[in-house]
């Protein structure tokens, strides 16, 4: 402990689903990784770097979820993102010339070229291995790791099996361990949802905190004696830390909230949706169906005005001025709390990792000044991860967090309406009958085809339960991918689970079916069974 009166602790959640389609050319929804690292991941790397070259002692915790880890290791999604980033630099030297006579949009079409092959030159430099790039600032110390569900599942409404939660969990950290070389200390719950006793499954897991929404601890067992400003002991040593809605409504709030500004990039301007079609139709869906390209030419502006160019350095100079703000406001909080209080306060600050240089293009740029700021020696903050709070801090109140999440409304309402709750018959069954051939199959000699037909089961299973299918389906983006997805999922479990039982197993189709969903390649159907 140094001069400083509390802590902050800012989390990013990085999570994509498994979208990998080896069986065509290209694929649409691949885009959604090939964005992320583009724009989230790679500037992400590139600001640490800044970080770590100038040797700024900050804190910052990563979670990188299991599906997310698949994809960006995976040899077949590294050589189309090379493409996708070869035609984006391409397409930035074509702008330069359509925008010859334009000269600030020209200035505009040349950043874009120089950005994306700078991604491309970062991505080289650390051999196309992202991972490779957060284990370093892992291992430096200042960047802290942590992981999530096996595919995200939101886990209070699977929770009519207890294996199939404890398995979204159990295999979730296994497979961060295998990519990552170590064990997660902490643990990101889907959608932040949270249900009394599932802190016992995270326990068995080796788990030693979780985030929750603020309301989980305002509503815990026992009133919180310092509020959500520091975490709670579940009762088994488990700790249960609750999002600063304040920070949160700083950032996310589309009213209020910092990338709303009328300085900032506009997102929803972008060539592939404004200019003719024949100038962009090499570099978006089949020719014909427009699409994002990532080059933006316009900022927010103000509601009913037509959009002005952008002005990426007077951008910049807001970032940083509203990244003093950030800190600013959370000193003043910091001085308030600490007077209350009967320990240093933490302010928990989690955020979508994505919306950071995808949604908000200034936002990493703002994340880089945030921690430069809040790491200078004389403030009165100190940012720090949850691993190092609870080294520090002991002997927390115990009590029991409420059922919560982060999504509209506090609970689970985004996840099971009525556009959506068709799903959860279907995964429930699937569970079950998972639970059965695991009970079935244990114990008995077992053919090595059919143990990898069991095997393509369970991961079946983990992919139909991923959180992102009702949601998507909820928000009406890509409705008919997401039913798509969950209708192909449960056919091929339903394959998988006849051929078992009635011992036909067409080797060559199940060979695709591994091929085409190749994750979790160390997961073992017999984890399916009842725990005794």
């Amino acid at each position: 402990m140094g001069t400083e009166k509390g802590f902050l602790s800012i989390i990013l959640h990085a999570h994509l689903p498994y979208v990998r389609h080896p069986e065509y050319e290209s694929f649409f929804e691949e885009v959604w990784l090939f964005e992320a690292i583009t724009e989230c991941y790679v500037p992400l790397i590139n600001a640490l770097d800044n970080l770590s070259k100038d040797n700024v002692d900050y804190r910052l915790t990563l979670s990188l979820s299991p599906t997310l880890l698949m994809m960006l290791g995976d040899e077949l999604l590294k050589t189309r993102y090379l493409t996708y980033l070869n035609t984006r630099i391409e397409l930035a030297e074509k702008e330069i010339i359509r925008t010859k006579n334009q000269k600030e949009y020209q200035k505009l079409a040349r950043l874009y070229r120089r950005f994306f092959i700078h991604v491309r030159q970062i991505y080289q430099n650390y051999n196309f291995d992202i991972l490779k790039a957060f284990k370093k600032h892992y291992f430096s110390g200042r960047l802290e790791l942590i992981s999530t569900a096996a595919t995200h599942g939101f886990l209070p409404l699977l929770n009519i099996s207890e294996i199939a939660v404890r398995n979204q969990i159990n295999v979730g950290i296994d497979t961060f361990k295998s990519i990552m070389g170590f064990s997660p200390a902490g643990f990101w719950l889907p959608e932040c949802g949270y249900y009394p006793g599932l802190e016992l499954l995270l326990d068995d897991a080796g788990i030693n905190y979780f985030f929750i929404d603020t309301h989980g601890v305002v509503d815990a067992s026992d009133l919180p004696k310092n509020g959500i400003y520091a975490p709670l002991d579940c009762g088994n040593k488990v700790m249960a830390f609750a999002r600063d809605p304040e920070s949160s409504h700083q950032v996310w709030s589309a009213q209020e909230g910092y990338p709303g500004d009328i300085n900032y990039r506009e997102y929803y301007s972008d060539i592939g949706f404004e200019l003719d079609l024949e100038d962009v139709a090499p570099y978006i869906l089949d020719g014909k169906t427009r699409i994002n390209t990532g080059i933006k030419y316009h900022r927010v502006t103000g509601k009913g005005q037509e959009k002005k160019i952008y002005d990426p350095k007077k951008a910049k100079r807001k970032a940083y001025k509203d990244a003093k703000d950030f800190i600013a406001k959370r000193e003043q909080q910091i001085k308030i709390l600490s007077r209350k209080m009967n320990r240093p306060p933490v302010i928990v600050s989690p955020y979508d990792a994505e919306l950071f240089g995808h949604w908000w293009a200034e936002g990493i740029h703002w994340l880089e000044s945030v921690l430069r700021l809040a790491s200078e020696p004389d403030n009165q903050i100190k940012l720090v991860s949850c691993k190092e709070y609870l080294k520090q801090q002991k002997n927390h109140q115990v009590s029991v967090p409420s059922s919560s999440t982060w999504g509209d409304q506090g609970y689970s309402s985004y996840w099971i309406n009525e556009d959506n709750d068709w799903i959860y018959p279907f995964l429930h069954e699937m569970a079950e009958e998972m639970e059965k051939l695991a009970v079935d199959f244990t114990g008995v000699s077992v053919l090595p085809v059919q143990k990898r037909a069991l095997n393509q089961a369970f991961r079946t299973v983990l992919l139909a339960q991923a959180s992102d299918w009702p949601f998507i389906l909820k928000s009406g983006t890509t409705i008919d991918y997401a039913t798509k997805k969950i209708n192909d999922y449960l056919a091929r479990f339903n394959y998988l689970h006849e051929c078992i039982r009635n011992n036909k197993i067409n080797e060559h189709y199940l060979l695709a079916l591994e091929t085409m969903d190749n994750v979790f390649p160390d997961i073992d159907y017999r984890d399916y069974k009842p725990v005794i």
